[in-house]
């Protein structure tokens, strides 16, 4: 089993600026999942409670040089903490820059290896950066778990291609800090946040207790996949009126799921993606978030990076 590559600037601009600091915020541990072609960042993949979070990169957008091998299709996969390997990622950039004068010739090694820690009596696992300087050399080892086996790989495989299911219907919503800043203002008045999305292109987003009924809703939003017209007698109705009349005629879904962890796949707006699309599982399964990003300067949508989030809806009769 080995591993080894060579970070690009760019790999190390996505990881250390965009994505490992949303991954730090999502929660303690992570599993990397590494293949031929592509990186996985996997958060909570295998536990049903909690967001879930994949982000997956091609190969040559992160390193050059990359060589793997492994006796399981050359598929790696192990756990790690999130906040160490940023940490590591920011100290080895820090001291490239530094070894280099501020040039970008001076290129960062990652590695799998095995290492003898101190008063230890096996080698343990570890994920390593190296800098290489004129006369020294600066090596970060970031701890990783076992490498998982052949049989907990195909789980985590299996878990991945399961999460990559596609809402029937998903709305398009160009600035998610829209619903950053009602979710900041509204996460004190209570805990459960339904969502409803119409097929009209419609987005509901309200917190209600007892005493308080409070929302924002977005409309006319570009929709992928099922859609359909909007009748006109609906127009001049409450956005709730609207709503409870389009699940009525399956023209919409509505789910609740926690203020907790809406706000936690907010996060993820620390990548930088140019607009989020939202949508409900069949059978109201789970609230999806699809983060879109763009080629720089251009309209086309990058296909090397992808990242979205599942999270997980609650039991109306629970509340």
């Amino acid at each position: 089993m080995k591993f080894k590559a060579f970070l690009t600037e760019n790999g190390v601009n996505l990881l250390e600026k965009r994505f490992l600091p949303a991954f730090d915020k999502m929660g303690k541990n992570c599993h990397l999942l590494l293949t031929k072609e592509h990186l996985f960042f996997l958060h909570n993949l295998l536990n049903g409670d909690g967001v879930q979070c994949i982000a997956q990169f091609r190969k040559d957008v992160l390193f050059d040089d990359y060589r793997i091998s492994s006796q399981n299709e050359d598929r790696i996969a192990f756990s790690l903490d999130v906040a160490l390997l940023y940490r590591a990622v920011k100290s080895s950039v820090s001291i490239c820059t530094e070894f280099s004068g501020g040039l970008a010739s001076n290129r960062l090694q990652i590695k799998l290896v095995k290492k003898l820690p101190p008063n230890c009596t096996q080698p343990m696992p570890f994920l390593t950066f190296e800098t290489k300087g004129y006369k020294s050399a600066v090596i970060q080892d970031v701890p990783i778990s076992k490498p998982l086996s052949r049989s907990q790989v195909i789980e985590l495989q299996t878990a991945l291609d399961s999460a990559q299911d596609l809402p029937p219907t998903l709305v398009q919503v160009q600035d998610p800090n829209q619903l950053q800043n009602f979710v900041d203002h509204m996460r004190h008045v209570g805990d459960v946040l339904n969502v409803t999305i119409s097929k009209h292109g419609d987005l509901q987003v309200q917190i209600s207790t007892t005493l308080i009924r409070l929302g924002t809703e977005f409309q006319r939003l570009s929709v992928i996949g099922e859609k359909s017209q909007a009748p006109v007698e609906d127009r001049n109705l409450s956005a709730q009126a609207r709503s409870e009349r389009a699940i009525a005629r399956g023209d919409a879904q509505s789910v609740q799921v926690s203020v907790k962890h809406f706000s936690k796949s907010l996060q993820c707006h620390l990548t930088k993606p140019d607009s989020a699309f939202y949508g409900i599982a069949p059978q109201g399964a789970c609230l999806t978030v699809i983060f879109q990003f763009m080629v720089p300067g251009t309209r086309q949508t990058d296909k090397s990076i992808s990242l979205h989030c599942r999270l997980p809806v609650l039991d109306p009769g629970s509340n």
